[in-house]
């Protein structure tokens, strides 16, 4: 039979480190960021599904920090004109990102993209 009393641990959560006051946001410091500027900053960042984690390993497909940020400000643009779903052509890296939600679909090789046929989209960016 299980135990019915519960146990509560009355010791006090404290942080790790000092952080003197300053919160990390998107690699930046900033010194006390409210929380809806932290809230609108993690709503703005785009999501890899496992898919495309898998396909950018597999094809070995680099992202940088900078590829992550034009496609941010990208997806920004496509959802300010209604974009649901769009291929987003990104230097040599062909994308398919879900606009609502944010999210990169799946990913290929930009060159392997001509063999490729890609439906179910309803925009394009090419960068």
């Amino acid at each position: 039979m299980a135990d019915p009393r519960i146990y509560l641990n009355t010791q006090p959560i404290q942080p790790l480190g000092n952080h003197k006051g300053k919160l990390q946001c998107s690699g930046q410091s900033r010194e006390t960021a409210s929380f809806s500027d932290l809230l609108r900053e993690a709503g703005r960042q785009v999501v890899f599904s496992r898919h495309a984690q898998e396909r950018l390993q597999q094809r070995g497909l680099p992202v940088s920090e900078d590829m992550i940020h034009r496609l941010e400000d990208t997806v920004d643009r496509l959802a300010q004109k209604g974009a649901r779903k769009s291929l987003v052509c990104l230097d040599d890296v062909a994308l398919v990102v879900s606009v609502t939600n944010r999210t990169v679909i799946t990913a290929m090789d930009g060159m392997r993209g001509n063999e490729n046929i890609i439906t179910n989209i309803d925009s394009a960016a090419i960068l």
